[in-house]
């Protein structure tokens, strides 16, 4: 603890849980977190919904963000998986949106930024695990445990091969989650080290305000560069969800 009178620059302060519709007996709380995954929902419902209520021929604002949303996930899906994948479209949609939603109502001041939660980011994550392991058992049954050992590989070479392929299918939830946790947690940490270098030279007078400039800058830019990121992260997590099904579809 820094010494009293002394200014103190506490980041992780953000990330802190707090009751955000009250207590609902001793286990459970509606945390901030909780009513922001909420709001993200209806945000995307929204968007979706009054976005293509209309469907004019000539899009207005609103209807061009869904149907591009909608074009670039499908997209996306497709080229990674090929046909098969327009079935599983509706499920890597819905995750891109909620983490692309989440990240960026965490850069609207007060908010609060879910995907910087590892709880929520490994259940996405251990969500899409079961869903794609799901996918290559019932489409190949037993034979989808072919995939820990390649077809043409030495025979020899399995006590080797096999386990580490395992290893490599069961860290995936894992890298998935912490990629994007990460990246939402240093970024948010960043963005208060500079806000409080602002306030803090800011208050030493007119020479201050000169030395607050750079600080300040520092921060409008890292803003830019957080939206980018938002949006980044929502890709590679829905990118990587496609390689792992296009894995399990295929076998390859």
């Amino acid at each position: 603890m820094a010494a009293e009178g002394k200014a103190t620059i506490d980041a992780l302060h953000q990330f802190e849980l707090v009751p955000a519709l009250g207590e609902f007996g001793q286990t459970y709380m509606f945390s901030q977190s909780n009513l922001f995954m909420a709001i993200a929902v209806l945000v995307i419902t929204f968007l979706m919904v009054a976005g293509m209520m209309r469907g004019a021929i000539v899009p207005g604002r609103l209807q061009a963000l869904a149907e591009t949303s909608y074009e670039f996930v499908h997209n996306m899906v497709v080229g990674q998986v090929g046909d098969e994948g327009k079935r599983y479209f509706p499920f890597v949609f819905c995750l891109f949106m909620f983490v692309l939603v989440g990240n960026m109502l965490g850069l609207i001041p007060y908010a609060f930024t879910f995907t910087s939660h590892i709880a929520v980011t490994f259940g996405l994550a251990a969500l899409v695990f079961i869903v794609v392991t799901i996918v290559g058992l019932v489409i190949h049954g037993t034979h989808f445990f072919g995939y820990f050992f390649p077809e043409g590989a030495p025979k020899v070479l399995a006590p080797v091969i096999i386990p580490i392929e395992i290893i490599s299918y069961l860290s995936r939830p894992i890298s998935l989650s912490v990629r994007l946790f990460a990246n939402m947690v240093a970024g948010h940490v960043m963005l208060i080290v500079f806000a409080t270098f602002v306030v803090m030279i800011g208050s030493l007078g007119t020479i201050g305000y000169v030395g607050a400039v750079l600080p300040l800058a520092m921060n409008v830019a890292l803003v830019g560069f957080e939206l980018l990121v938002a949006f980044l992260q929502a890709y590679v997590f829905a990118i990587l969800t496609s390689i792992y099904l296009h894995d399990a579809v295929h076998l390859h």
